[in-house]
């Protein structure tokens, strides 16, 4: 049987930096506020937004917010060690007008292994619910993952019906680390860009 984990009504992530809820924080089982500037957002529940159900998690920013807010949370990755997995979650957006994602990171230890958090494809503006995707590769060295929404800038974003689920090696990881050239290339800066 395959390791799968369900999570609902949740909302989002980006850092390992736990920071503890302000008084519109409505806590929920395994999340945490983060990010590099957590206390310019409000995170938490909210009980009349849902894809389904009857609540979603969220962030909305404050006035000049600044930096980015992520509501997350990590998992020991030891059932998910030499497998490919899929981060998929509905989002919701408002008005933002830098970006916003999903975002699933690997450690090793203190090192990050594979990382994507949608900021090349972001999300912008106001969307209605739409499901998004992050798939990554655990190594077998994984000690932890680390998951959920980001958002910078102004604007807010809700996250409902989560789903971290193992998939077939056929699904095309989107990790930003595996972009990464092989080696130096082009160190005289004779070889043309390709068109």
């Amino acid at each position: 049987m395959r390791p799968t984990l369900r999570v609902t009504k949740i909302a989002c992530a980006h850092a390992l930096m736990i920071i503890l809820g302000s008084a519109l924080l409505v806590a929920q089982a395994g999340w945490h506020k983060a990010g590099d500037h957590p206390a310019d957002y409000e995170m938490g529940t909210d009980e009349t937004t849902a894809f389904t159900g009857s609540s979603s998690g969220f962030i909305k920013s404050k006035p000049n917010s600044q930096g980015f807010g992520t509501y997350m949370q990590t998992i020991d990755a030891t059932e998910y060690r030499g497998k490919r997995v899929q981060l998929s979650a509905y989002v919701k957006s408002a008005d933002i007008a830098d970006w916003a994602g999903v975002w699933m990171r690997v450690d090793a230890g203190s090192t990050a292994i594979a990382f994507d958090n949608m900021q090349s494809r972001p999300i912008k503006g106001s969307n209605d619910w739409t499901q998004h995707r992050v798939v990554l590769d655990v190594g077998n060295n994984a000690s932890a993952i680390a998951f959920g929404i980001l958002l910078s800038g102004k604007g807010a974003v809700w996250i409902d019906d989560v789903a971290l689920d193992i998939v077939s090696v056929d699904v095309p990881v989107t990790d930003m680390f595996g972009t990464r050239q092989s080696g130096p290339r082009n160190l005289d800066f004779e070889t043309p860009a390709k068109q």
